[in-house]
């Protein structure tokens, strides 16, 4: 039996093909068959360049269409996916190009300048181009390319993507995602939130992350048999999302999306009267923000819990009760353990209300990261269960708890964030001894990366404008080391991973062993965005 995921997702495509199971906000309509037909031919496509199963192909686009079957396309093919966050710079690019080592290289049109010189140094063999509206160089080789005919078999444990996560030593690391991973997590979704005839998914989350490429855009497409459908959004804006709900009946977001959607005075019962269930993940959602959702609206958000390297591991009910503050019960076919320590030999599982290390094992589970024997080993116990990171409880239900995060991870606006990686750009800038980049609460983004700087031995605190700056686009910010901490990131890095605060101190809280307490740090700067 052919294991690819593709395969399963086609075996939900209705007999009708001229039923439309895509439209975009201007009002653009793409049916069944005109979707399957673009697929085959961007599979065919990638066949011809002679790209074999197996090999990877790399993906830096804006959000559309195409680029969501360009993705299918590549499962169609047995190709390994690897999609790129569109806000990524060249160095960070080069690096995940170089380490995947891909056949073809697609990315948006205003980074010809840069895509080309590094494809050569990096002797990636093909490179092509999609603008925002899905066209480019991409979509016009396409046009003439033949059909792929047969999907490509695939085994249950061949690989279907790469995802990169930030590392907390600066290198980032491949989250290998196979077949199976995507199917199993898809298949329990898709019945655990009770995906009905006609459900309409208003998609508004980016490609290139987990919520949106896996969890939404998966459980849609198990649902086009019966009526499922996608209204897609390019872009995350609260008006337009608002105004969409008329004709949806589930949605899935971010916490940033809903305080945002609260932040709209016509936000209230009646715009969401047709929806039945509201979504929230990728980060953590404040009480306030459940409780006022649930006054404004009559609806209760559905929490879920889930990483990269394993999809959903749970989920608060459909039926039943959904706990603010946890993120829910373990999935069907998931198992997770709440431990005392991360050793194999001296862990102890918990007993309920004891607080440890959240581990889990399931068929949603990476086998591994892509070419790191050494992290494998450091991250999966010896009885197979993989170390998430996260700290938290299990209650007398059975409901997860997230408390905090062994790891430095920051989740701003549902996206990663290393600290090491940010530390990394802050350090080598004239003038700076060391930094320590945390996450701090914040209304808007759940957390919001907060940079504390030590300068070199000379350097006079004086001469500074302020100990503190706002955020990165305040245009009257004055010159001086925290406007080169700003401007340094924002050349380097993606913009989510900029600082919004940056604060000079003489030195950093260290333990008796010499570490940075960052845990004091974010209690020294805990209200400074209230």
């Amino acid at each position: 039996m052919n294991a690819n995921l593709y395969s399963l997702f086609q075996s939900r495509f209705p007999a009708d093909k001229s039923r439309v199971f895509l439209e975009t906000e201007s009002g653009r309509e793409i049916t069944i068959a005109e979707f399957e037909s673009t697929v085959a031919r961007y599979a065919g496509l990638i066949h011809a360049l002679g790209v074999a199963p197996g090999e990877r192909v790399a993906v830096q686009v804006e959000k559309s269409p195409e680029a969501l079957m360009l993705y299918l396309a590549c499962l169609a093919a047995g190709v390994v996916y690897l999609p790129l966050n569109s806000a990524y710079r060249e160095s960070e690019i080069a690096y995940f190009l170089g380490d995947a080592e891909p056949r073809i290289f697609v990315h948006s049109p205003r980074d010809e300048t840069w895509a080309q010189p590094v494809c050569e140094k990096l002797s990636i063999a093909h490179r092509f181009a999609m603008n925002e509206a899905g066209g480019g160089s991409w979509a016009e080789n396409a046009l003439n390319a033949p059909s792929l005919l047969e999907i490509a078999n695939r085994a249950a444990d061949d690989l279907a993507a790469i995802l990169y996560t930030s590392g907390t030593t600066g290198r980032s690391k491949g989250a290998m995602i196979t077949h199976l991973n995507l199917s199993s997590n898809a298949r329990t979704l898709h019945q655990y939130w009770g995906f009905k005839a006609d459900d309409v998914l208003l998609h508004v989350l980016p490609l290139f992350h987990v919520h949106g490429l896996f969890v939404a855009a998966h459980t849609a497409l198990l649902n086009a048999d019966r009526g499922g459908r996608l209204l897609f959004h390019a872009k995350f804006d609260a008006k337009a999302a608002l105004a969409s709900m008329a004709r949806a009946t589930v949605f899935m977001g971010v916490p940033t999306m809903y305080t945002r959607l609260l932040a709209e005075p016509g936000f209230n019962a009646d715009t969401c009267s047709k929806m039945r269930l509201f979504v929230s993940g990728s980060a953590p959602l404040l009480a306030e923000t459940f409780n006022e959702f649930k006054l404004r609206t009559g609806h209760t958000i559905l929490e879920r819990y889930g990483m990269t390297e394993t999809g959903m591991i749970t989920s608060n009910p459909l039926v039943g009760e959904r706990k603010g503050g946890t993120v829910g019960l373990p999935l069907p076919g998931v198992t997770v353990r709440v431990t005392d320590g991360d050793a194999d030999n001296d862990s102890t599982v918990l007993a309920a209300g004891g607080i440890g290390h959240i581990q889990v094992k399931g068929d949603n589970v990476l086998p591994g990261y892509w070419r790191m024997p050494e992290k494998n080993l450091e991250e999966f116990t010896s009885d197979e269960f993989f170390k998430t990171g996260d700290m938290g409880f299990m209650d007398a239900d059975g409901y997860v708890n997230i408390v905090g995060r062994s790891k430095d991870l920051v989740i701003s606006g549902g996206y990663n964030i290393y600290p090491k990686e940010v530390e990394l750009v802050i350090d080598d800038l004239p003038g700076v001894a060391e930094s320590a980049v945390i996450g701090l609460p914040h209304r808007d983004f759940g957390e919001a990366v907060v940079a504390v700087v030590v300068l070199v031995a000379g350097a006079s605190v004086k001469k500074l404008p302020s100990a503190s700056i706002g955020a990165a686009s305040d245009s009257s910010m004055e010159s001086g080391l925290e406007a080169a901490v700003i401007q340094a990131c924002k050349q380097k890095l993606a913009n989510f991973k900029v600082p919004k605060k940056v604060f000079v101190v003489a030195e950093l809280p260290r333990n008796a062993m010499g570490k940075v307490e960052k845990n004091e740090l974010r209690k020294r700067y805990l209200t400074s965005f209230d």
